[in-house]
């Protein structure tokens, strides 16, 4: 505590765990008396063990858990039971067919185009239809290269051993991204069908390539600094030596993803509607993205313009009401920003229902590993039961997940229902793109309870949201650290 009483910064912005009662296992009541020790003593754990050993429960536990998935074993059935593909509310549309983004991190890409398809295929009276992912994965990938040899530039007196640096180089051109990411490539290189520029295999498996590229950008960042050290102006004496360095990059690119469409230039997309009618377009990838804002696309999409869409997180550590943006996250010099408008979930959430009662699918961000079973598609704080086989429970709150990194945006999805109890959402439909082997054939289910400690992001029109909130895009942002959680890249 502060003088006079009063709570420290810590405690005013942060939430704290509420305390339960101990279980057996945690409750020591000679611990006060016992002398502090710095170090593991062997005659302490032998002790333990004995202990642990006498309880049935306990070697139960040792014999299911030191042979098996300790998920696999705690998970509890009533969740899978109860966590239905049942919904009150539902887009009319949802999209088809399920995507699979294979072994890349292009989750952000996939469900943004997603979103994107759903407006596509009204406007054109399709039955299924992809867009090319790998056409701006292939530019995202160009981008960011330029991104990170600039930011390279901007910080050539920064020690190399610092965290700045040290994160810079760690990943300068992953698979992932964000939706302002997205929505930048999308206004400078438009979309394109999949059929005019289908995944290569380096787009479905990506390792190799981003390996490659980052093991010469990070050659070309120390050649960089070692040359700008010598230059009063890094930018105005480097420039022809970055231009060969991002043409060495755009050889690496085109050569593993495939020459993509000139994003305005003619392309012709043939096609079948939903009613088997030939239909042929001529058009270039800006127009085919620019068509989106049309009014033609906007009435076919319930009056949303998807270009106009923007980001809510909920991020318990900061204000709510607040703007947050992340230092030095982005992939596209001098266009827009990472921008987050922090909220609470029942406002994130009044929104995404809101959007779904008007047929509008819900790009969102969450961290997909927690308390989830691939296999059935279930995410559920109640799925699997730590407490049962361990004696303890998992009693970090969101803040805190925050707080300790143990917690971030890992993956990116779209929602496209809910189910509504008493004007409560109680469970949410979720299109995923790892194909139709997981889930209800690639459907998975989130609970609310769930949503609430492991959603992150949910990107929404603006007309679902109070002026209050869209008031919040006019503020100057609070600048994160590039390492801080809400600077994952799902």
């Amino acid at each position: 505590m502060e003088a006079g009483g009063s709570k420290s910064r810590l405690e005013r912005d942060y939430v704290y765990i509420k305390d339960r009662p101990s279980n057996k296992m945690s409750q020591h009541p000679t611990l006060a008396s016992q002398p502090y020790s710095s170090t593991v003593s062997i005659s302490a754990t032998e002790e333990w063990e004995k202990e642990l050993l006498e309880d049935p429960k306990n070697r139960l536990a040792l014999s299911a858990l030191s042979s098996h998935d300790p998920k696999a074993v705690l998970s509890q059935r009533s969740a899978t039971i109860a966590n239905t593909q049942i919904f009150n509310v539902k887009v009319e549309l949802e999209g088809a067919p399920i995507t699979n983004q294979r072994a890349s991190g292009r989750c952000w890409l996939f469900a943004a185009t997603n979103v994107f398809r759903v407006a596509i295929m009204k406007r054109y009276n399709l039955k299924e239809f992809e867009l090319s992912q790998a056409y701006l994965f292939y530019w995202d990938k160009l981008e960011k290269a330029n991104y990170f040899l600039e930011q390279i530039l901007e910080t050539v007196d920064e020690d190399l051993e610092g965290r700045l640096i040290q994160r810079l180089l760690e990943g300068p051109v992953g698979d992932g991204g964000q939706w302002d990411m997205v929505a930048n490539l999308v206004e400078k290189y438009g979309l394109v069908p999949q059929s005019l520029y289908p995944d290569s295999f380096n787009a479905s498996s990506s390792g190799a390539m981003s390996g490659l590229v980052t093991s010469k950008l990070r050659e070309f960042a120390l050649e960089l600094r070692q040359l700008a050290s010598r230059s009063s102006d890094a930018k105005q004496s480097l420039g022809a030596a970055k231009e060969k360095m991002m043409r060495e990059i755009h050889l690496m690119l085109t050569v593993m993803l495939g020459p993509p469409p000139s994003p305005d230039k003619d392309i012709t997309w043939e096609y079948h509607d939903k009613d088997e009618k030939f239909q042929s377009l001529t058009t270039t990838p800006l127009k085919f993205a620019g068509e989106l804002s049309s009014q033609a696309s906007i009435k076919a999409n319930s009056g949303t313009n998807v270009h106009e869409l923007f980001s809510l997180v909920n991020d318990p550590r900061n204000k709510y009401g607040q703007l947050l943006s992340v230092n030095r996250l982005g992939n596209v010099v001098g266009m827009r920003p990472v921008r987050y408008v922090n909220v609470d979930m029942t406002t994130m959430k009044t929104a995404c229902i809101s959007m779904l009662r008007h047929n509008i699918p819900i790009f969102f961000g969450c961290d997909v590993g927690k308390f989830s079973d691939r296999d059935s598609g279930v995410m559920d704080t109640d799925l699997i039961d730590y407490e049962l086989g361990f004696n303890t429970r998992l009693g970090l709150s969101k803040a805190h997940r925050l707080m300790t990194h143990e917690s971030a945006m890992t993956h990116a999805m779209v929602l496209t229902a809910v189910h509504v109890i008493d004007d409560k959402p109680v469970r949410w439909r979720v299109q995923n793109s790892w194909g139709e082997a997981p889930g209800s054939k690639g459907w998975f289910v989130m609970s609310d309870r769930w949503m609430d400690e492991f959603v992150y992001q949910a990107v929404v029109d603006p007309k679902f949201v109070g002026d209050e909130v869209k008031d919040v895009l006019k503020q100057e942002p609070k600048m994160l650290a590039l390492w801080d959680p809400m600077g994952a890249l799902a």
